[in-house]
């Protein structure tokens, strides 16, 4: 075998493996694996192409590529391999076999090129990775990281204490550095400092992992996500969320036993399994004779003075005397990083002998009062008081107005905000230039572009100086306009984002959009302004599964609006928001129903097409979910004649989406077609997607209806190229409620064919997915299947239990989208198990059920199963026969073809049993005969079974 060099140069990691292909070694955890060499060629072809299935025969070409050997010789390296890795132990999941296809490395795969590489480093596998940058040099703190990133090895959960501005996020960055590695990528760095609502510290962290939050307390879904996973977690600047954080903090250490906390806190958190690390201010030279210039700069606190006072623009040469000096003010400023930086930025205006002349009197001067606070935290507010009273009234003005700012902002946002009639843009630009010089203002670079920030320390000090109310609710408006245009502009771009790195200043976005909205419905706020903002915000909370904050303040400036706005289009908007939020939160409850009406209602008087067709399809989703399939359906032909006329790709999608769904479980399967192939249609491009209105991607529903539609018209091959091509664009989409709706359908079809290996795969990953982002009727209809399963490996009861237990819950939803599908699933349960008498009184339910809400897809197949019901209790064989024909009439009028096929197998048999040999062969041969392909499926084998038996 061939290794190219790219291989023999680069690593790669998977779980607690690394793979070096040119040094042929494997180690996990550091330690070497014993492999044989056929094994390891295996793994280093598999491991080449991750998530792409390998051929046998290609891999047997490429791991003996000058023998001839037989697939026993690649079965037996490969249990060996698989044994080697612990394949399928404690749930670990590494090389899945795909029956007639081969074999495929599912696990995350990340690619570790130089371990000397400063880059931030994404893993393959964790897309939500957003570790910041280090400094390019980090003065004096190197043994805090190497004893930190031990203590965190060790005892999992490390809360790094100290005073404000000593470089604790400084640190805990550099740690997430030199542990990414070992994290193979998955470090996650969560801001809290951008966060003001208690309430929010779970939602924050599960956002920032692409979960969908569906109830107001995120803990539970983002504990299940977590509960399997190797991550490093930083939860920087918690101080504020104490009585957040702790308990969150302590469930997950508790619960997830391969994730790391590591937290910053000017207080400890104070829950059982915390490690403390007091992180001490920078050493500084002593006060005692015979310093000289060169024992002075060995001090870290020191060679921090020098180096930020040369980068401010400040020539230094550090003889003896300037070394006094600058040793005299960093022992003053008790060795704190933030306050020896902004002293230092001083040095080039002011000179180093004024500089310190300056510093000493101001210290002198705050320090004469009562010293009633932590010595350093004093010092840091003298400082603070110091260089904030050396600014220009101009410096101050801007800087103050800066403060509105959450988290990062651009220079854009910033020049639209602080610019007023007062301060124009040139001038705000010559402020900012100096306040970044002088280190009150910070820089950092976020994705492609340079974010900046106040430092909490420095935004808390500004925000306590009092300005004109009339100023600070100017500032305060123009702060909630900016961020509506973005969220206008840009914040539906969401679902397009693929990773942490990618999203990390949308987060920075997002949490300025929240304290606008609590500014704008707060106390001397202002609701008008809050009601765009609130419009401007829903879809992107919808985009980011954020239901409970997109229903929230739905609801909110609906509640705040006056008279005059109601009835508009502002109110259109809030209650599509609010019903789409509600239905996927509470289900179909009706209040989901009446907002989504109201919405409509406002539409129609308003006469806008385009609001209609984007109102008709949430509204008609909310029909599907309950089970009215026939009003579902006339929503979606109102939907599809009114988008006719327009020209908006993303609503023609939806359109033809939903009439496409509608139209399949209404048995119409040609129709069916035609609509969901037009879905799918690429057309003009457009940033927007379908989930603004709906919640999830419309284009990925078409997908996997089209390939149940496929199935059912007897093209089993197609069928499962579609529904696995939906479940891979969902997956790579990366939104939760889009990807569990793909799974759901996709899952159906492999039921379908026979190929329960795939639906188990789709199945637990439903599951896995559904609990931990708090999708309850997803969870349930995952466990259903999971019972449909069971029943037909030889576990009847234990599946017929576990379909009613779904059952029960999804009528109590109420959510009957699936309610006849995973009926006929308990039917043939309990046939099984021999409750025919109860099975037969469930088929009949069914039938009336279908008869009411208009799902007569299955029709045919509730027949066949009435038909071959009655056989089983030994009644009256003519009526099971006029059942099956029925059911094959019915099959035939719907272009069903795989309906068709199986009711003509059970009616082959029957007449056989009749002896009427030559008139079951003249009914099946037709039928078998338009099958040319999907050979290898369960229905497709049983006919050409019984054909072979016929002759």
């Amino acid at each position: 075998m061939t290794i190219t060099a790219s291989q023999a140069k680069d690593r790669l990691s998977f779980g607690p493996f690394c793979l070096a292909a040119g040094e042929r070694l494997l180690t996990r955890e550091g330690a070497p694996v014993e492999l044989g060499s056929r094994a390891l060629e295996i793994l280093i072809v598999l491991t080449s192409a991750p998530n792409e299935v390998v051929s046998k025969k290609d891999l047997m070409s490429r791991v003996w590529p000058d023998v001839v050997v037989e697939e026993g010789s690649l079965r037996f390296h490969m249990t060996g391999l698989r044994k080697a890795l612990g394949d399928g132990k404690h749930g670990a999941r590494y090389i899945a076999t795909l029956p007639g296809r081969g074999y495929c490395f599912v696990a995350p795969v990340s690619r570790l090129s130089s371990p000397h590489d400063e880059a931030p480093f994404i893993a393959a596998g964790f897309p939500h990775a957003n570790l910041p940058n280090r400094l390019s040099r980090m003065v004096g703190r190197d043994e805090d990281v190497l004893k930190l990133s031990a203590q965190l090895n060790a005892s999992r959960f490390v809360t790094i204490v100290g005073a404000g501005g000593v470089g604790k996020t400084t640190v805990a960055i550099a740690v997430g550095h030199h542990l990414i590695d070992a994290f193979y990528g998955a470090v996650l760095f969560v801001d809290l400092g951008m966060i003001g609502d208690p309430g929010l510290v779970a939602t924050a962290v599960a956002s920032m992992l692409g979960l969908s939050v569906q109830t107001e307390d995120a803990t539970p879904n983002l504990i299940a996500y977590l509960r399997n996973k190797r991550i490093l977690l930083i939860l920087d600047t918690c101080e504020h969320l104490l009585d957040a954080v702790a308990p969150l903090a302590a469930s997950i250490v508790d619960a997830a036993s391969q994730v790391h906390i590591l937290a910053t806190s000017r207080e400890v958190l104070r829950v059982e399994g915390e490690h403390i690390y007091r992180l001490d201010a920078l050493a500084y030279p002593p006060d005692e004779p015979g310093l000289t210039a060169a024992i002075v700069q060995t001090f870290p606190a020191t060679q921090l003075f020098v180096e930020r006072a040369v980068a401010g623009g400040a020539r230094l040469d550090v003889s003896d005397a300037e070394a006094l000096l600058i040793a005299s003010i960093c022992r003053k400023l008790d060795g704190v990083a933030l306050s020896i930086e902004l002293a230092a930025r001083r040095v080039e205006s002011y000179g180093l002998q004024q500089t310190a002349a300056l510093l000493d009197q101001r210290l002198t001067l705050l320090w004469l009062g009562s010293r009633t606070a932590p010595p350093r935290q004093q010092t840091l507010q003298a400082t603070l008081d110091w260089s904030f009273g050396l600014l220009t009234d101009l410096e101050r003005m801007v800087l103050r107005r800066l403060a509105v700012f959450v988290g990062h902002f651009t220079l854009d946002a910033a020049l639209e905000v602080v610019t007023s009639a007062t301060l124009d843009r040139s001038t705000v630009l010559g402020a900012m230039d100096s306040l970044v010089a002088k280190s009150i203002v910070a820089t950092r670079p976020v994705g492609a572009m340079i974010r900046y920030r106040l430092l909490d320390t420095t935004r808390a000090y500004v925000l306590d100086i009092r300005i004109d109310d009339a100023e600070a609710a100017d500032l305060s408006v123009r702060h909630a306009a900016y961020y509506r245009r973005w969220l206008e502009q840009t914040g539906i771009g969401w679902p397009k984002l693929a990773t942490g790195e990618e999203r990390a200043p949308h987060f920075a976005a997002i949490n300025n959009v929240r304290a606008a909205l609590e500014w704008c419905f707060g106390n001397n706020g202002n609701a008008d302004i809050g009601m765009g903002l609130a419009i401007a915000a829903a879809p992107v909370f919808l985009a980011m599964s954020l239901l409970p904050e997109c229903h929230r303040w739905s609801e909110r400036a609906i509640l705040a609006s006056d008279g005059a706005a109601l009835g508009g289009l502002d109110e259109m908007h809030l209650q599509a928001a609010l019903g789409v939020s509600f239905m996927f939160m509470r289900g179909g409850r009706d209040r989901a129903r009446v907002a989504l009406q109201r919405s409509l209602a406002i539409a129609e008087e308003r006469g806008d097409p385009l609001d209609q067709v984007r109102l008709l399809g949430p509204l008609n989703m909310f029909h599907l979910r309950t089970g009215n399939f026939v009003t579902a359906l006339e929503i979606a032909r109102r939907c599809s004649a009114t988008a006719a006329g327009l020209e908006d790709s993303v609503a023609i999608a939806l359109a033809h989406s939903i009439l496409g769904i509608s139209l399949h479980l209404r048995g119409d399967l040609a129709a069916a077609r035609a609509e969901l192939e037009a879905a799918l249609d690429r057309g003009p491009r457009s940033q927007r997607t379908t989930t603004i209105y709906l919640g999830f991607e419309g284009k990925i529903l078409a997908r996997a209806i089209l390939a149940r539609n496929l199935w059912l018209q007897g093209h089993p091959d197609q069928a499962m190229a579609h529904a696995r091509q939906a479940v891979e664009e969902a997956a790579a989409m990366d939104h939760s409620l889009t990807l569990a709706i793909a799974l759901i359908w996709a899952t159906s079809v492999f039921l379908w064919t026979g190929d329960l290996k795939s639906a188990e795969a789709y199945i637990d990953m439903l599951i896995a997915r559904a609990e931990s982002h708090s999708m309850t009727p997803y969870l349930l209809v995952g466990r259903g299947f999971k019972s449909e399963v069971a029943i037909r490996q030889g576990d009847a009861r234990g599946g017929v239990e576990g379909l009613q237990t779904s059952l029960q819950k999804l009528h109590a939803a109420p959510y009957e989208l699936l309610t006849t599908p995973l009926n006929l699933s308990l039917v043939r349960g309990l046939s099984t198990i021999g409750q025919v008498d109860e099975a037969i009184a469930l088929i009949d339910e069914s039938l009336g059920l279908v008869e009411k809400n208009g799902d007569q897809l299955y029709l045919p197949e509730l027949l066949r199963m009435k038909g071959n019901l009655l056989l089983q209790s030994q009644r009256n064989r003519d009526e099971a026969a006029a059942y099956l024909m029925q059911a094959l009439e019915l099959s035939r009028s719907q272009h069903a073809r795989a309906w068709e096929l199986r009711t003509a197998i059970d009616m082959t048999t029957l007449m056989t049993g009749r002896g009427e040999i030559n008139s079951a062969r003249e009914l099946l041969q037709p039928v078998a005969a338009h099958f040319v392909e999907g050979l290898n499926t369960a229905d497709v084998k049983a006919a050409e079974h019984l054909l072979a038996t016929l002759s």
